[in-house]
């Protein structure tokens, strides 16, 4: 019974993780124009926005494809640690009034959340990410046993 209900959040896990990333790829890179314009509004200098026109949704479409395959999911639970952990941390700059221009440059359905919306979005998803990267792992040492 136990084994079954970690393999199913681990299954589950990493289907929402693609989706998310795969989503929110698609709707940058889908209306990038937009995206670009929503980026230059960000407090960041006008070369590190451009870097994040390409690097955003290329890490979310590399995070998605690692997940799809079993060789590369461990890479992709790592990048989506890393991913979600940098989102969460920018939206929590937000909201403590560290910038004083807060555009949401983001993909998909999470552009019409509201700030603290998004927040207790990317930390469920935070948990998502790190339970089922513990799963894994866990399931590396008892393959290896």
């Amino acid at each position: 019974m136990q084994l079954n209900l970690s393999k199913s959040f681990y299954q589950l896990g990493c289907l929402l993780l693609i989706i998310l990333w795969a989503t929110t790829a698609a709707s940058k890179l889908g209306n990038l124009n937009q995206f670009k314009t929503e980026l230059a509004k960000q407090v960041f200098s006008e070369r590190f926005t451009a870097w994040l026109l390409i690097a955003v949704p290329a890490s979310e479409m590399i995070a998605a494809t690692l997940l799809a395959f079993s060789k590369t999911r461990l890479y992709g639970l790592i990048a989506s640690l890393l991913l979600i952990t940098a989102f969460t941390l920018y939206i929590a700059m937000v909201l403590a009034g560290y910038f004083n221009k807060v555009p949401c440059s983001c993909g998909g359905v999470l552009k019409w959340l509201g700030w603290k919306a998004h927040l207790v979005f990317n930390l469920v998803f935070t948990a998502i990410t790190l339970t089922t990267l513990i799963i894994h792992l866990k399931r590396e040492v008892r393959d290896k046993e």
